[in-house]
């Protein structure tokens, strides 16, 4: 039997047999608020409505495939995340989970900070006027190009990759006859419990310095020697769509070790340590996250503890939500185009969009649910699955899941949880249009990313 890996971690990993499959939920039209933005529901006529407006008018105004994103639950979960981490830590936002103008003035808003890793993210950014000193910029090969603009614009942290790196930021800093204040970011040999692709803690990847071997320690005398930096703390990232607490236990642990080595030898207590994002979100009812405010508490009584036995003072704590805030928030909304019973196996239902917009399935075997949303329906649970429109067998949108046995071509379906990463890693694949973002709340939707037209296509082919 073949084995299923899935970002949420190996109690995902063991599959049931082909033809196997868990029982259908007891009604179909439910639609479960752990894994719906919070604004959804649906009205009398048993039509999904977020912020207060119809999915049959999202899709007759906007068209489909669209991402739907609850602008009141972005700014409520961006909120709770700064609310349960206070004014003595700071959260910023992980841009690459989904950036856009309209996002970046939310966050400024609420008072989050911005994570950026490229010099797209960062241009995003500046041009929504996120103060530079609120942006950290990531990368494990950040152009001369971006680092040299990043530091002139001033942002207010580099996380250095490499040794090559911390010379290059340097140098760059110097030229410009400017101080660069600098994390470095490590790897401390924990490996989350993730699918292999997304865990970045573990030594062999891409990612980081690793503090085996002494590379980590012998990163923070380089950059504690050159002038263009000003070393403030260390970085750590154990993985994504993490729900168990233990990884950043011992995340912090070695981080807390390294910053007590770094005084003994320099005599230097570094004020900052960053453990991070990957907190999971529920993509299925069976998916339990924990709220910010339990993150919050775990992750501070972690670094609290282990810097009173290694006598050093607390230092300031950042983490990186970013999955955490958007995820929950939006839906992907299709019109199903044909209804395909295979006898003895499943129904193949196939939709308008597919791995253009949602690429999570193919890349990682990601889990997600699916319901009906332009009506309501008794008819009995049939098994499903939701497929796109590429030339492309992997072309999975949903697995394995129960929908009405009356699902017909014209109904609209609605993938909620996709608020990160789908829109952020769409493509053009078969020369498929990418959707727009609409954003809802209290009654009104405006596009805050337009679909792309066949003009957009050909504009870049020059011929």
């Amino acid at each position: 039997m073949s084995r299923s890996a899935h970002p949420a971690g190996p109690r995902h990993a063991d599959v049931l047999p082909e033809g196997h499959y868990a029982a259908p939920p007891a009604d179909l039209n439910t639609l479960d608020p752990k894994v719906w933005a919070q604004t959804v529901g649906r009205n009398a006529d048993g039509v999904l409505t977020v912020g207060q407006i119809t999915a049959t008018r999202l899709a007759d105004e906007f068209g489909t495939p669209a991402y739907i994103l609850d602008e009141a639950d972005f700014r409520a979960r961006a909120r709770a995340w700064r609310t349960a981490f206070g004014a003595d830590a700071d959260v910023f936002y992980a841009g690459k989970a989904f950036l856009s103008r309209a996002v970046v003035r939310w966050l400024h808003e609420e008072g989050l900070n911005l994570d950026v890793c490229s010099g797209g993210e960062l241009a995003t950014a500046l041009s929504a006027g996120m103060p530079a000193e609120r942006i950290a910029f990531h990368g494990n090969n950040k152009s001369v190009q971006e680092i040299t603009r990043a530091i002139e614009a001033g942002v207010g942290r580099i996380v250095l990759d490499s040794f090559q790196e911390i010379v290059r930021v340097a140098h760059i800093a110097q030229s410009l006859g400017k101080r660069q204040k600098v994390q470095i970011r490590i790897t401390v040999g924990v490996e989350a419990h993730t699918h292999e692709f997304i865990a970045t803690a573990h030594e062999d990847q891409k990612f980081g310095i690793p503090l085996a071997g002494g590379q980590a320690a012998e990163a923070v005398r380089r950059a504690l020697q050159l002038d263009g930096l000003e070393l403030t703390g260390i970085h750590s990232h154990i993985g994504s769509q993490i729900f168990d607490m233990s990884g950043f236990e011992v995340a912090a642990h070695r981080v807390v070790g390294l910053l007590k080595d770094i005084r003994d030898e320099h005599g230097v207590e570094l004020p900052e340590i960053d453990l991070g994002g990957g907190l999971g979100i529920a993509y299925t009812s069976d998916d339990d996250p924990r709220e910010p405010h339990e993150i919050a508490k775990a992750l501070s009584e972690i670094v609290s503890r282990e810097c009173d036995a290694a006598r050093l003072r607390t230092p300031r704590i950042s983490v990186e939500p970013g999955r955490a805030i958007v995820g929950p928030t939006a839906f992907t909304l299709y019109e199903v185009g044909t209804v395909k019973p295979l006898d003895g196996l499943r129904t193949y239902v196939s939709v308008d969009g597919g791995m253009s917009d949602n690429i999570r399935t193919a890349l990682y075997d990601a889990e997600y649910s699916v319901a009906l949303v332009s009506r309501t329906s008794d008819a009995e649970p049939m098994l499903a699955r939701v497929v796109g429109k590429h030339c492309e067998s992997g072309d999975i949108v949903v697995k394995d899941a129960f929908l009405p046995a009356d699902l017909a071509p014209g109904d609209l379906i609605a993938v909620p949880a996709t608020g990160a990463y789908c829109r952020s890693m769409a493509s053009n694949y078969n020369h498929v249009l990418r959707p727009p973002v609409v954003a809802v709340r209290d009654g009104e939707a405006r596009v805050i990313v337009r679909r792309e037209t066949e003009e957009d296509l050909l504009r870049l082919d020059v011929g």
